[in-house]
């Protein structure tokens, strides 16, 4: 029997690595279930899942002129129309981005818990939109230097009067 791509079948466990799994198809055929084909959930270790010597339904996702199959169990698994596999969580699952998020901590702007505003002056660089329409790149980037060079120039100011600093004189 020949194998098709899209053709559901079941085979066996015979080889278990950690980047997945090999099944033994009809005649003798093997294929490898990647570690990311396994399970709908995250998969860190393949032996939580499956064992040597296990029957498991696989689909074929695949197949190589090489002869290299690559087979799913997730995708093989009959799910009612409509109904979708459960989505992964993902690492950023705090809510929100982490530079308007209220609940303080990195970049939020401040003591207090509250998100980061904007102010006009004082060193700070403005990362709010402009009132008035979109500024090219090159204004963007000239506005850039002459804050970088404003808050360089307050940092030599600061440091070189002080004994020990970094751009110290001695005398």
């Amino acid at each position: 029997m020949a194998i098709e791509v899209g053709a559901k079948l079941e085979g066996k466990v015979t080889g278990i690595t950690h980047f997945g799994a090999f099944v033994d198809l009809s005649g003798g055929v093997t294929g490898l279930v990647h570690i990311s084909e396994i399970a709908d959930n995250y998969v860190k270790d393949v032996k939580d899942h499956l064992k040597l010597d296990d029957i498991v339904k696989v689909k074929v996702i695949n197949v190589d002129k090489d002869g290299k199959i690559g087979l799913s169990i997730k995708q093989a698994i009959d799910r009612p129309e409509g109904q979708q596999p459960p989505q992964r969580e993902r690492f950023n699952s705090g809510g929100g981005d982490r530079f308007n998020r209220a609940g303080g901590g990195g970049n939020s702007g401040g003591g207090g818990g509250r998100p980061f505003k904007p102010s006009s002056g004082g060193g700070r660089p403005s990362f709010g939109k402009p009132s008035y329409g979109k500024p090219s790149f090159e204004d963007k980037m000239s506005r850039f230097l002459k804050d970088s060079e404003e808050r360089i120039s307050s940092l030599k100011k600061n440091t070189e009067g002080k004994r020990g600093g970094r751009g110290a004189k001695r005398v």
